[in-house]
This record gives C-alpha cells, structure tokens and sequence, in this order.
C-alpha cells in the first residue's frame, strides 16, 4: 500500500510524539542487524509458548511481501530463528521481524542485512512443536499488536500504528514534518526558550 511505503519516511520520534508512550515498545526491543536504515510494514503477528518457534517457522512462509512479522515469545532463554529463516523471510520478501525474544546466527544476519528487532541473541534454538493460529493479537515490547497495524522500526526505537489511525497519524506526522523543516534552528530555540520559561514560572521557579 502507498501509505505504508510512505511510513518509511517518518521518524520513529514523530511517530512517538503523535501516538505516545502506549504504541512505543520498549527500549530492549533494539536493531541487530547493524545498518540503521527504517523499515515500516503492516504487522503479521504471531504468538510463540515458551521454548517453542514453530509459528514463526511457519509465518516465514505465510507473511506477504511487505509485512513485518511481530512475535511474541514466552521466554528469553531459546532462539526464535537463525540465518536461515532470515535468509528465506528475506528471500519471500518479509520487510523486517520484531521480535519479543532473542536469535541466532548474529553474524549472518548482519551479513544478509535483513532487519531484525530483538532483545539479543542465545546460540540454542527453539523446539517445533507448539501450532498456534496466526494472525492474532499479540504484545511485543510492552505493546499491543493487531494484525496490520503499521510497524515502523528505526535506531531509535519500533512504533506501532493502529490501522484504524494510519491515514491520521500519516496525515499528521507530514504536517509536523513539514513545519520543522520549515522552522530554522533560531526559530525553534527562540520558540523552546518562551516555552520553558513560561512553564517555569507557572511552577514558581525564581532562579
């Protein structure tokens, strides 16, 4: 979809400033895979149980082009994939994987440059045993995840817009980029200064 290639070039901080702390998984969810390019697509969610990465497995093979496929894990002790998976999630078009657990293979992964979000990486994988439907609501990082929402993921951190919002939130995070660019750096520390000061003395602050 147009809009969700669009997302691509709205900053994750936008995002954030738009949508607040509840749609901003949190700070263990970090890029592992070296380039800090940002990678934005509709979610495709999966759940795994603890100790188990079928479904994951599985999505690589179901995930349209374009998804980020967002997991979430029951633990942080087993792999939830390895260079193999990426290369073939890679190879089928998946945009990135946000991951509420950890992989393997670090070094390949950063070789094929495949986007991956996770907590870190343990060298020991994952039984396949555990079916589960997907496509349903998951949490990642502290947030809820519904199937298509927008998954926008960079250096500084993994947004995810609802779907419902993503004409809104898009609409809005242009205006806002659009007056910054426009602002020059006196400008923005002029209007900073006014604002600080101002919130200053309504707390009574004499210094």
């Amino acid at each position: 979809m147009t809009d969700t290639i669009e997302f691509q070039a709205v900053p994750t901080t936008t995002l954030a400033d738009l949508l607040g702390r509840g749609q901003v998984m949190d700070i263990g969810i970090r890029p592992l895979w070296g380039p800090s390019e940002r990678v934005a697509g509709p979610a495709f969610t999966v759940r795994c149980p603890p100790g188990d990465n079928l479904m994951l497995h599985a999505a690589i093979h179901r995930a349209e082009p374009g998804s980020v496929v967002v997991v979430e894990s029951g633990d942080l002790d087993w792999a939830l994939a390895g260079g193999n998976v990426c290369a073939v999630a890679q190879r089928r078009g998946v945009a990135a994987f946000v991951l509420d657990g950890l992989i393997r293979d670090l070094a390949e992964v950063r070789e094929l440059r495949f986007p991956v979000f996770a907590r870190g990486v343990i060298p020991i994988p994952g039984a396949k045993s555990a079916a589960a439907p997907l496509g349903e609501p998951v949490t990642c990082g502290g947030v809820r995840v519904e199937a298509g929402d927008i998954v926008v993921a960079d250096e500084e951190g993994v947004v995810a817009v609802p779907a419902a919002r993503r004409a809104e939130v898009l609409t809005a995070a242009r205006a806002r980029l659009a007056k910054e660019a426009a602002d020059s750096l006196d400008a923005w520390e002029e209007a900073h200064r006014a604002r600080i000061d101002r919130i200053l003395a309504e707390q009574g602050y004499k210094g």
